[in-house]
């Protein structure tokens, strides 16, 4: 049932009109970066932590221009109705719209962060391989499909209430982009006591902990999701 929801939504997608393009014009940011900054970062691009961002910044973005057309664009044009007038299981039906944008954006992701790793390589490798540090290679990986994970979460909650895609993906922007900037500004706000914990901890520990509050964090807003896409309550919104 799940398989025929992914076809489906397959389908949908490729037949919407300028979706390619968009797809196309979305992945030029992340792309270019990918290249661009490994040629000025250097050798020490495989140790930092940028391709981080990189892999869970084109993970968020893809599943953000991907979940609200699944679902908002089907009930803009009407179609939601149909699908769940079908035999289909809720939950079918709400993993077979997540998995694909989750799949997409994560092995995209993964194509970014290695593109960076073969510029680095041609830029800077002179003849002898590099690679990413372990932390920062299952870093990638990991904060990549977190980020798609939750990021689809929280878009199903929203393209369930919104009117049409385009509300969907500008309310699913704001609930990603706010706790950003927050994030931003509590380090200058407590820069000292920040700069003591942070020394405190090495970066492994830090990204360990951070893996694990998304996964929790997805865990939890996956279940609200699967609690939520329920045709009894579908229908009375």
């Amino acid at each position: 049932d799940m398989l025929t929801v992914m076809w489906k939504e397959k389908k949908s997608l490729l037949q919407i009109r300028g979706s390619r393009m968009r797809f196309l014009m979305v992945l030029a940011s992340p792309v270019l970066l990918a290249t661009v900054m490994p040629l000025t970062w250097g050798p020490d691009w495989l140790e930092q932590v940028p391709p981080l961002a990189i892999s869970a910044l084109v993970a968020v973005i893809l599943v953000m221009m991907m979940i609200p057309e699944s679902i908002a664009g089907e009930r803009e044009r009407h179609t939601m109705s149909t699908l769940l007038a079908s035999r289909l299981p809720d939950r079918a039906i709400l993993f077979g719209k997540m998995i694909p944008a989750i799949g997409v954006a994560w092995v995209t992701a993964v194509l970014a962060v290695a593109l960076s790793l073969v510029t680095t390589n041609i830029a800077h490798g002179q003849g002898e391989f590099l690679f990413f540090t372990p932390p920062i290679a299952f870093g990638s990986l990991a904060l990549s499909l977190l980020m798609a994970i939750l990021t689809a979460g929280l878009g199903v909650f929203v393209s369930l209430r919104a009117a049409t895609s385009q509300e969907a993906s500008q309310i699913l922007m704001a609930l990603i982009l706010v706790p950003a900037m927050i994030l931003q500004v509590i380090p200058l706000l407590f820069r000292d006591q920040m700069g003591r914990i942070i020394e405190s901890i090495d970066g492994p520990q830090i990204l360990a902990i951070i893996i694990a509050v998304l996964v929790v964090i997805d865990i939890a807003i996956t279940l609200a999701a699967v609690l939520r896409f329920q045709r009894s309550r579908l229908s009375l919104d």
